[in-house]
C-alpha cells in the first residue's frame, strides 16, 4: 500500500520546468510540469553522463538533458532513439492541486 507524502503544490513547479526534491545521501528526485500541467517525477540524473535533468528544457512530455541534449521521456524515464538508457521514474499523485510522492520509493536507493 502506498504512503503518499505531499511535496508541494502543482503551481510551485515552474511551467515547462522542474523542482528538485532532496533525499538524504541520495540522488535527488526532479518533479517536472509540462504546459498541460501534467506532473512527472524522475531521478534527477540523465542515463548518459548523469547530468541534472531538472536543469533541462521541458517540451511536451519530454526533457532535454542540459549536458548533451539527450531527450528523455518524462512518462518512462527512457531516452529517445537513437540514444539508449533510462533513469528511474517515481509514482506521482496529484490531488486537489497537491503533488505527492510515495514514501517507500523516495527512501529506496
Amino acid at each position: 500500500m502506498n504512503q503518499w507524502k505531499v511535496i508541494c503544490r502543482v503551481d510551485e513547479i515552474p511551467v515547462l520546468g522542474a523542482r528538485v526534491v532532496q533525499r538524504a545521501g541520495q540522488v535527488p528526485v526532479a518533479l517536472f510540469r509540462n504546459g498541460a500541467d501534467k506532473v512527472f517525477a524522475l531521478l534527477d540524473q540523465c542515463p548518459h553522463k548523469g547530468g541534472p535533468l531538472s536543469q533541462g528544457i521541458v517540451f511536451g512530455e519530454r526533457v532535454a538533458c542540459p549536458l548533451h541534449n539527450w531527450t528523455i521521456e518524462l512518462e518512462s524515464g527512457c531516452a529517445v532513439t537513437p540514444d539508449e538508457g533510462c533513469t528511474r521514474r517515481f509514482a506521482v499523485r496529484v490531488e486537489n492541486g497537491e503533488v505527492a510522492l510515495d514514501l517507500q520509493e523516495l527512501a529506496a536507493a
